[in-house]
């Protein structure tokens, strides 16, 4: 079994990290032969972080993979004489082409407003096309489809999934809405995602976790995209999230957690990387010997760890809340997109996500206030929900080994 995977990283957005990682896992388990291809936007830190021995990383960074990768794969298309020739020249070409699958693992694709990643939407999935691989998008969020050029490249490529994993509700119906016959409903992959007692303890190694010890710990994820969509609109994103970790420690006197969920320790930028976000949070905080903080990259399994010592979660990072979630621990969201209610709506607690354009200071501590008041029995509804939400999202782990066996 020979697996291309693309749209995820280790390095960056642990959500895409764990995503990655579950992928790994469990078709492991069942084949212990599957060998897997990552065509990596971050080639050297995701081959510096790979622990896999049967995960490989080929680079496919935006520029390589929008122009050679894509003309690569065109030409291995039009000239067949030329196919091992070009395999042997690009790589990632050879990969694509003797993949059993690619595992299209972005987050969030095809969807309206989005347009500056809707090239890179495309260019993960053509070249896989073009060489004739068949592909399946692993659970997301996508649509809606009414921007014009969004619905036209919808309406070219999505037919020609081998799957399609809805992550939601709503990016169903919107899948369903458009005519689609090859849609299956899901859930995120990283609910499966598996943290052993060797990351609990690379979690001590990290962290003091006798921080956690008194279970009222409440963690913040806050995200660099929020942040510049907070500034376009002349809002202080920064001081929005210092003021409502102040309210935690100064009113209700408890510790917090400050999570940096996308982080990119060996760069400034601020791409998947909530790092320098949480730094400028950090020093302007009115309590900092209350507030845990590690200003570094860590893995999606020492993450999931930490975050299930919280007694409340706050969570603008998407996969920080599916981790908060996967875990048993009530989560107030802070969002951007259809995503994050789609998800909460599974555990029947959509009334736990506002838009951040909707988060007033006053809103934001009334939702803490009922959720801290209510903690015990959202944490119930929670575990009720979870055994199911982990089923269905394993189930897209045997639509991947369907479309693997037609291929062998």
């Amino acid at each position: 079994m020979k697996i291309a995977i693309i749209g995820s990283a280790l390095s960056g957005n642990k959500g895409a990290a764990a995503m990655l990682e579950s992928s790994v896992q469990h078709l492991s388990k069942r084949n212990d032969k599957a060998r897997f291809i990552l065509l990596s936007m971050y080639p050297s830190a995701d081959a510096r972080l790979n622990t896999y021995p049967n995960l490989r990383v080929l680079d496919a960074s935006p520029l390589r993979l929008g122009v050679l990768i894509n003309g690569a794969s065109l030409l291995h298309r039009l000239l067949p004489p030329l196919r091992l020739a070009i395999e042997r020249a690009v790589p990632e070409i050879g990969a694509l082409a003797n993949a059993d699958v690619l595992l299209d693992e972005g987050g969030i694709t095809f969807v309206d407003g989005r347009g500056k990643y809707l090239i890179y939407n495309v260019a993960s999935i053509l070249p896989a096309l073009l060489v004739r691989t068949p592909v399946v998008k692993v659970a997301q969020a996508m649509g809606p489809f009414n921007e014009p050029l969004n619905r036209l490249a919808a309406k070219i490529l999505l037919p020609r999934m081998a799957a399609i994993i809805s992550r939601g509700a709503v990016t169903h119906d919107h899948l369903v809405a458009t005519g689609l016959t090859n849609v299956q409903e899901g859930a995120d992959l990283a609910f499966t995602l598996e943290v052993g007692d060797a990351d609990a303890a690379a979690a001590g190694e990290r962290v003091d976790v006798g921080f956690f010890d008194n279970g009222d710990v409440v963690g913040v994820s806050p995200s660099a995209v929020l942040r510049k969509s907070a500034e376009a609109r002349g809002d202080d994103y920064i001081s929005e999230v210092v003021a409502q970790i102040d309210y935690v420690t100064e009113v209700l006197n408890r510790p917090v957690f400050l999570v940096a969920h996308s982080a990119r320790a060996q760069t400034a930028k601020t791409h998947n990387n909530d790092l320098p976000v949480c730094r400028e949070i950090q020093a302007r905080v009115a309590r900092p010997e209350k507030v845990l903080f590690v200003d570094d990259e860590l893995s999606s399994q020492t993450l999931r760890f930490l975050i299930s010592r919280c007694g409340i979660f706050i969570a603008s990072r998407f996969h920080a809340m599916v981790s908060s979630l996967a875990t048993g621990v009530p989560t107030l969201v802070i969002g951007w997109s259809h995503k994050y209610r789609e998800v909460l709506e599974m555990f029947g607690l959509a009334e736990l996500a506002v838009a951040h354009s909707d988060a007033t200071p006053e809103r934001i501590r009334q939702m803490l206030d009922d959720l801290i008041q209510n903690r015990d029995e959202v944490a119930a509804q929670i575990s009720v929900a979870l055994p199911q939400v982990r089923a269905r999202a394993m189930e897209q782990v045997s639509v991947i080994e369907r479309v693997v066996s037609r291929q062998t």
